[in-house]
């Protein structure tokens, strides 16, 4: 290893994950992993680049140095971002596999216990089967989870880092807000949250800002099209920050025009989930127990709309296509694993089917501590109502209020009781 002062930890952190890893490696009785999947290559060294779907992998040895295999272009990454001083590049018209073959053989593996991801997307199947057939010498195991076990609990100072990402997450989520107005399409809308989140320190996210508008909102996934927002709809916004390749997320609503009664009961219906989040997230509670929490309250609405996802995923490194580690643990029914201090995240009481035809939602990126749970963000919870009336005069629109809002330090400061719905009624 290169000791240096120039990554995005300190170099005691990577040289504590190595020394980790290799704990795991002995506990399976292996001689060596095959790292593919592009966070735990960042994990390990601080490596990152946007080549990856060119075949890449670090060698962990339970006693000797690591080494890499990269694509050649790709090899000046090593030396520019992480410790590692092996490397084996190979050519754009050479053969990826055959170089991990021939460099397990250069550092006496070939006749050793080697563990690899089996699962992972960016080692295929037909790669595998060319390493187990060439490298027969060799017994091949499955070890696909050995590098997450140790990303799902975030150390301070990745805490620190994600702080950074939560920044850029709320300066494009305020600008967005902002720039929700009849006649703006959904496209000037994404232009202002992807330009603030930049400004404010923010790196490119896996992926860009969900943007959807009226009946657009009940498009799973769907970004912006290019539509115009009309007065008296709804804007539905997610929003993804990035720093160092950690990522913080949050949603939020925009009506432009009165809140009716429903979208209000659905305001404080997801208000309420979050809110229990806040109290009852703890050390030791299942995953499923707090879906279960997040479920039950959300399901229990009389406006029409349901949870139909797990109600929230873990969220930290992330390459696209996607900002979130739900594959290493989500919260939803039926999963045993437990929380505990340190992991991060983003929990998801979002709401489908308002009215039958609306989508709407408030979320949040939270952290496990030791005495319940912790926000990354600072952002008032309520939906940005702005009515119509209030249009002509910019200098004293909604708009202009709740930007000021979102940068005030309270995130439960509610919205006025419109006149059509109740608290009672939306409780």
């Amino acid at each position: 290893m290169k000791p240096r002062e120039d990554m995005t930890f300190p170099f005691a952190e990577y040289e504590r994950r190595l020394s980790e890893l290799r704990s795991h490696i002995a506990e399976r009785q292996l001689d060596a992993v095959v790292i593919t999947d592009p966070e735990n290559i960042m994990y390990l060294t601080d490596y990152q680049t946007t080549g990856y779907s060119f075949f890449q992998a670090i060698v962990v040895p339970l006693e000797d140095e690591p080494f890499m295999i990269t694509r050649a272009l790709e090899e000046s990454n090593i030396f520019a971002r992480t410790w590692v001083e092996r490397t084996r590049p190979y050519p754009d018209t050479g053969d990826a596999i055959q170089m991990l073959v021939d460099a397990l053989r250069e550092y006496g593996l070939a006749n050793k216990r080697i563990g690899y991801e089996r699962n992972s997307y960016f080692f295929p199947a037909y790669q595998q089967d060319f390493v187990h057939t060439t490298l027969a010498g060799a017994k091949l195991l499955d070890c696909f989870g050995i590098v997450e076990q140790s990303r799902l609990r975030k150390s301070p100072v990745e805490i620190e880092v994600m702080r950074k990402a939560a920044i850029a997450t709320e300066a494009g989520m305020k600008a967005g807000i902002e720039a929700c107005q009849p006649g703006v399409t959904e496209n000037e809308v994404g232009a202002a949250i992807s330009a603030a989140m930049f400004r404010a320190g923010g790196e490119p996210p896996a992926v860009m800002p969900y943007v959807t508008s009226g009946p657009r909102t009940m498009i799973g996934h769907a970004t912006w099209e290019g539509r115009e927002l009309q007065a008296g709809e709804h804007v539905f916004l997610e929003v993804g920050g990035c720093y160092r390749r950690y990522h913080t997320a949050m949603m939020r609503t925009v009506v432009l025009g009165d809140l009716s009664s429903s979208m209000y009961k659905a305001q404080e219906r997801m208000k309420l989930a979050l809110e229990a989040v806040h109290e009852q997230f703890q050390v030791g509670m299942t995953v499923s127990d707090a879906d279960n929490l997040i479920r039950n309250i959300i399901t229990h609405n009389d406006v029409g709309a349901r949870l139909i996802t797990r109600s929230g995923y873990s969220i930290g490194i992330a390459f696209p296509p996607s900002w979130d580690e739900g594959y290493i643990v989500s919260l939803k029914q039926g999963e045993s694993a437990i929380l505990q201090e340190g992991m991060t995240f983003h929990v998801i009481p979002w709401m489908w089917g308002v009215d039958g035809d609306k989508t709407c939602g408030i979320s949040d990126t939270i952290q496990i501590t030791r005495e319940g749970c912790e926000s990354f963000f600072t952002m008032p919870l309520d939906f940005s109502v702005k009515p119509a009336k209030t249009q002509a005069n910019p200098a004293s629109t909604d708009a202009t209020n709740a930007v000021s809002q979102a940068a005030s330090p309270s995130k439960h400061k509610s919205a006025e009781k419109p006149e059509k719905a109740s608290k009672a009624e939306a409780t």
